[in-house]
């Protein structure tokens, strides 16, 4: 698990959230969600297209067993992965957009580039 942030939450809860968050933006390509989760999100959301752009059964095999769509996971390796085969790193981008109304947490938008 990358960073030490426990977001308020068990390390199974944690964990599930974090699949499923990485596996709504893989699918969708934009989620918004708070700062601290976006920036827990992004390094995971990377080794899941790092793994697409490798195309191996290995590679194929562990991102299974963490995006929890099959359909996602076949998206990464043959659209998603496609799109940033010249590219380095840096797949995500986070934008802050401020404050929510009810609890006044900063937002903010993780979108693949």
């Amino acid at each position: 698990m990358p960073g030490t942030r426990k977001l308020g939450k068990t390390t199974a809860q944690r964990r599930a959230m974090l699949r499923q968050q990485v596996t709504d933006l893989l699918e969708k390509g934009k989620l918004t969600t708070t700062v601290t989760r976006a920036k827990e999100i992004r390094p995971l959301a990377e080794k899941m297209i790092t793994l697409g752009k490798k195309n191996t059964l290995a590679s194929r095999r562990a991102a299974l067993t963490f995006i929890t769509k099959e359909g996602v996971a076949t998206k990464v390796f043959t659209e998603i992965a496609e799109g940033y085969k010249d590219r380095q790193g840096g797949y995500t981008r986070i934008t802050r957009i401020g404050p929510r109304q009810g609890d006044a947490a900063e937002l903010a938008v993780i979108e693949l580039v």
